[in-house]
């Protein structure tokens, strides 16, 4: 599309125009296996300490009953409460995807609002995957135009994802461009969530899911009815752009609207840790396997990493819970060398009580690379300096780490994730898991989209 002088007038003329035909095929295949992908974090979230406190409260101030699946296991509730119970239950097992520039996990802020206002308002299949895509596309958008200077103290996926849920929702309620700018501009006022957490291991990164996703849907039913929002939310004054950075640029907010795809960029989540744990964990699981290295004679690993790790991980010296310990670069790397893996049971069986794997956090440090940090958001590349009980070192580097775009996992490796995940929350059968995953690949296909993804 003709970029205008003005990118949010652009960003919400393509969001209102946006229809399932015009969106390709591979972005369609791409937004069914990122909503199976979600579909396992939110089952996996089931029984945690989030999932009942969320569960709690929707008992205590929703409707008491309503048509929106809670898929962490509690009762039906409004659409509402559906929508903030499981956007916070899929951030919980830290297995969400996430795109790499923006820094966002789309997944489980833009997933939450769909279902909740299709199986609120009625909807079709094809109707939800195009509302996802629009979440997706804004969303990351948004993050990008925010820039890295954001996150240094701001959680992108509680600030850019309420706007995604909001651009998801205004496209599911059919909002016209003016509706859709103001849905944007109460979304953008709304958007909050510190990384001061991380200090504390405190569970506020649930409440920033919770948030985004609820408060996004709030302001596209808002704008509906007629409350307006600030018009520059983005580039004003006073806007996001002023407020929470000092690198935001307007021009990614229209980047290459409707040529480039950006769902089609987010990558999966193959390790059960903090993203930015994962390009020095794939380098250092390459180490030991090049060199058959043995774990137990490492002395020291050197990650090679950018300032955004730094960061976000430096802070988590010690780790007290098991979520706070997959912020952890030395838990993260000590599971992966002394079990081969950092998945759900690695964290909950050892993280805390190994002492092979506490030993990684003494030997385990963070370097900051120019050339990794110069690549960076765009780029997430891992390099590690391995050193063994008797002075020699190797040396190992990834430059896509598994579940990236070029390094992405296949579709058995989803679905295989998601039953997994399921089987973790042990809260839905598998032969209703399937049932669900199968909805999830017919979904355009499917007219009662509002129907889908239901208990029976």
């Amino acid at each position: 599309m003709t970029r205008s002088p003005d990118p949010t007038d652009d960003l919400c003329v393509f969001l209102t125009e946006l229809t399932f035909a015009q969106i390709p095929t591979d972005v369609v295949a791409g937004i069914k296996l990122l909503f199976i992908d979600w579909l396992g974090s939110a089952l996996a979230g089931a029984g945690t300490g989030p999932a009942d406190m969320f569960q709690g409260f929707a008992a205590r101030m929703g409707p008491g009953q309503g048509s929106c699946t809670d898929y962490s296991g509690g009762p039906d509730t409004s659409g509402f409460f559906a929508a903030m119970i499981n956007a916070a239950t899929s951030h919980v097992v830290e297995q969400d995807d996430l795109h790499n520039s923006s820094v966002l996990h789309p997944a489980t802020v833009v997933f939450p609002a769909v279902l909740a206002i299709a199986q609120q308002e009625g909807a079709t299949g094809a109707e939800m995957l195009t509302a996802a895509v629009a979440g997706y596309e804004a969303g990351i958008r948004v993050g990008e135009f925010l820039g890295r200077s954001h996150y240094v103290h701001f959680h992108t996926t509680a600030t850019a994802g309420t706007l995604a849920a909001a651009a998801a929702s205004a496209r599911l309620l059919n909002l016209d461009a003016e509706q859709t700018r103001h849905a944007l501009g109460t979304a953008g006022t709304k958007a909050a969530g510190l990384w001061e957490f991380l200090v504390d291991g405190a569970d506020s990164k649930q409440i920033h899911t919770a948030s985004a996703a609820s408060s996004g849907l709030l302001a596209a039913y808002a704008a509906r009815d007629g409350i307006t929002g600030a018009r520059r939310i983005f580039d004003g004054a006073h806007g996001m752009g002023a407020a929470m950075s000092t690198d935001s640029d307007p021009s990614f907010l229209n980047d290459r609207l409707g040529e480039r795809w950006a769902t089609l960029e987010t990558s999966y989540k193959w390790h059960a840790s903090c993203r930015h744990t994962h390009p020095a964990a794939d380098a250092l699981l390459k180490a030991i396997h090049d060199n058959g290295l043995d774990p137990k004679r490492i002395t020291s690993v050197q990650t090679h990493v950018h300032q955004g790790a730094i960061d976000v991980l430096g802070p988590v010296v010690a780790p007290t819970t098991i979520h706070q310990s997959k912020f952890s670069m030395g838990t993260v790397l000590g599971l992966l060398a002394m079990h081969g893996k950092a998945g759900l049971t690695e964290f909950d069986s050892f993280a805390l009580t190994d002492p092979d794997v506490a030993r990684y956090r003494k030997i385990v440090t963070m370097t900051l690379d120019p050339e990794i940090d110069a690549a960076y958001p765009a780029r997430w590349i891992g390099k590690v300096t391995v050193t063994m009980d008797d002075g020699t070192s190797f040396n190992a580097r990834v430059d896509t780490p598994k579940g990236d775009p070029g390094n992405m996992l296949s579709l058995h490796e989803i679905t295989n994730k998601a039953m997994a995940l399921a089987a973790y929350g042990g809260r839905e059968d598998p032969v209703t898991v399937e049932r669900w995953i199968g909805e999830i690949q017919n979904l355009d296909a499917i007219e009662d989209g509002a129907g889908a993804l239901r208990r029976a």
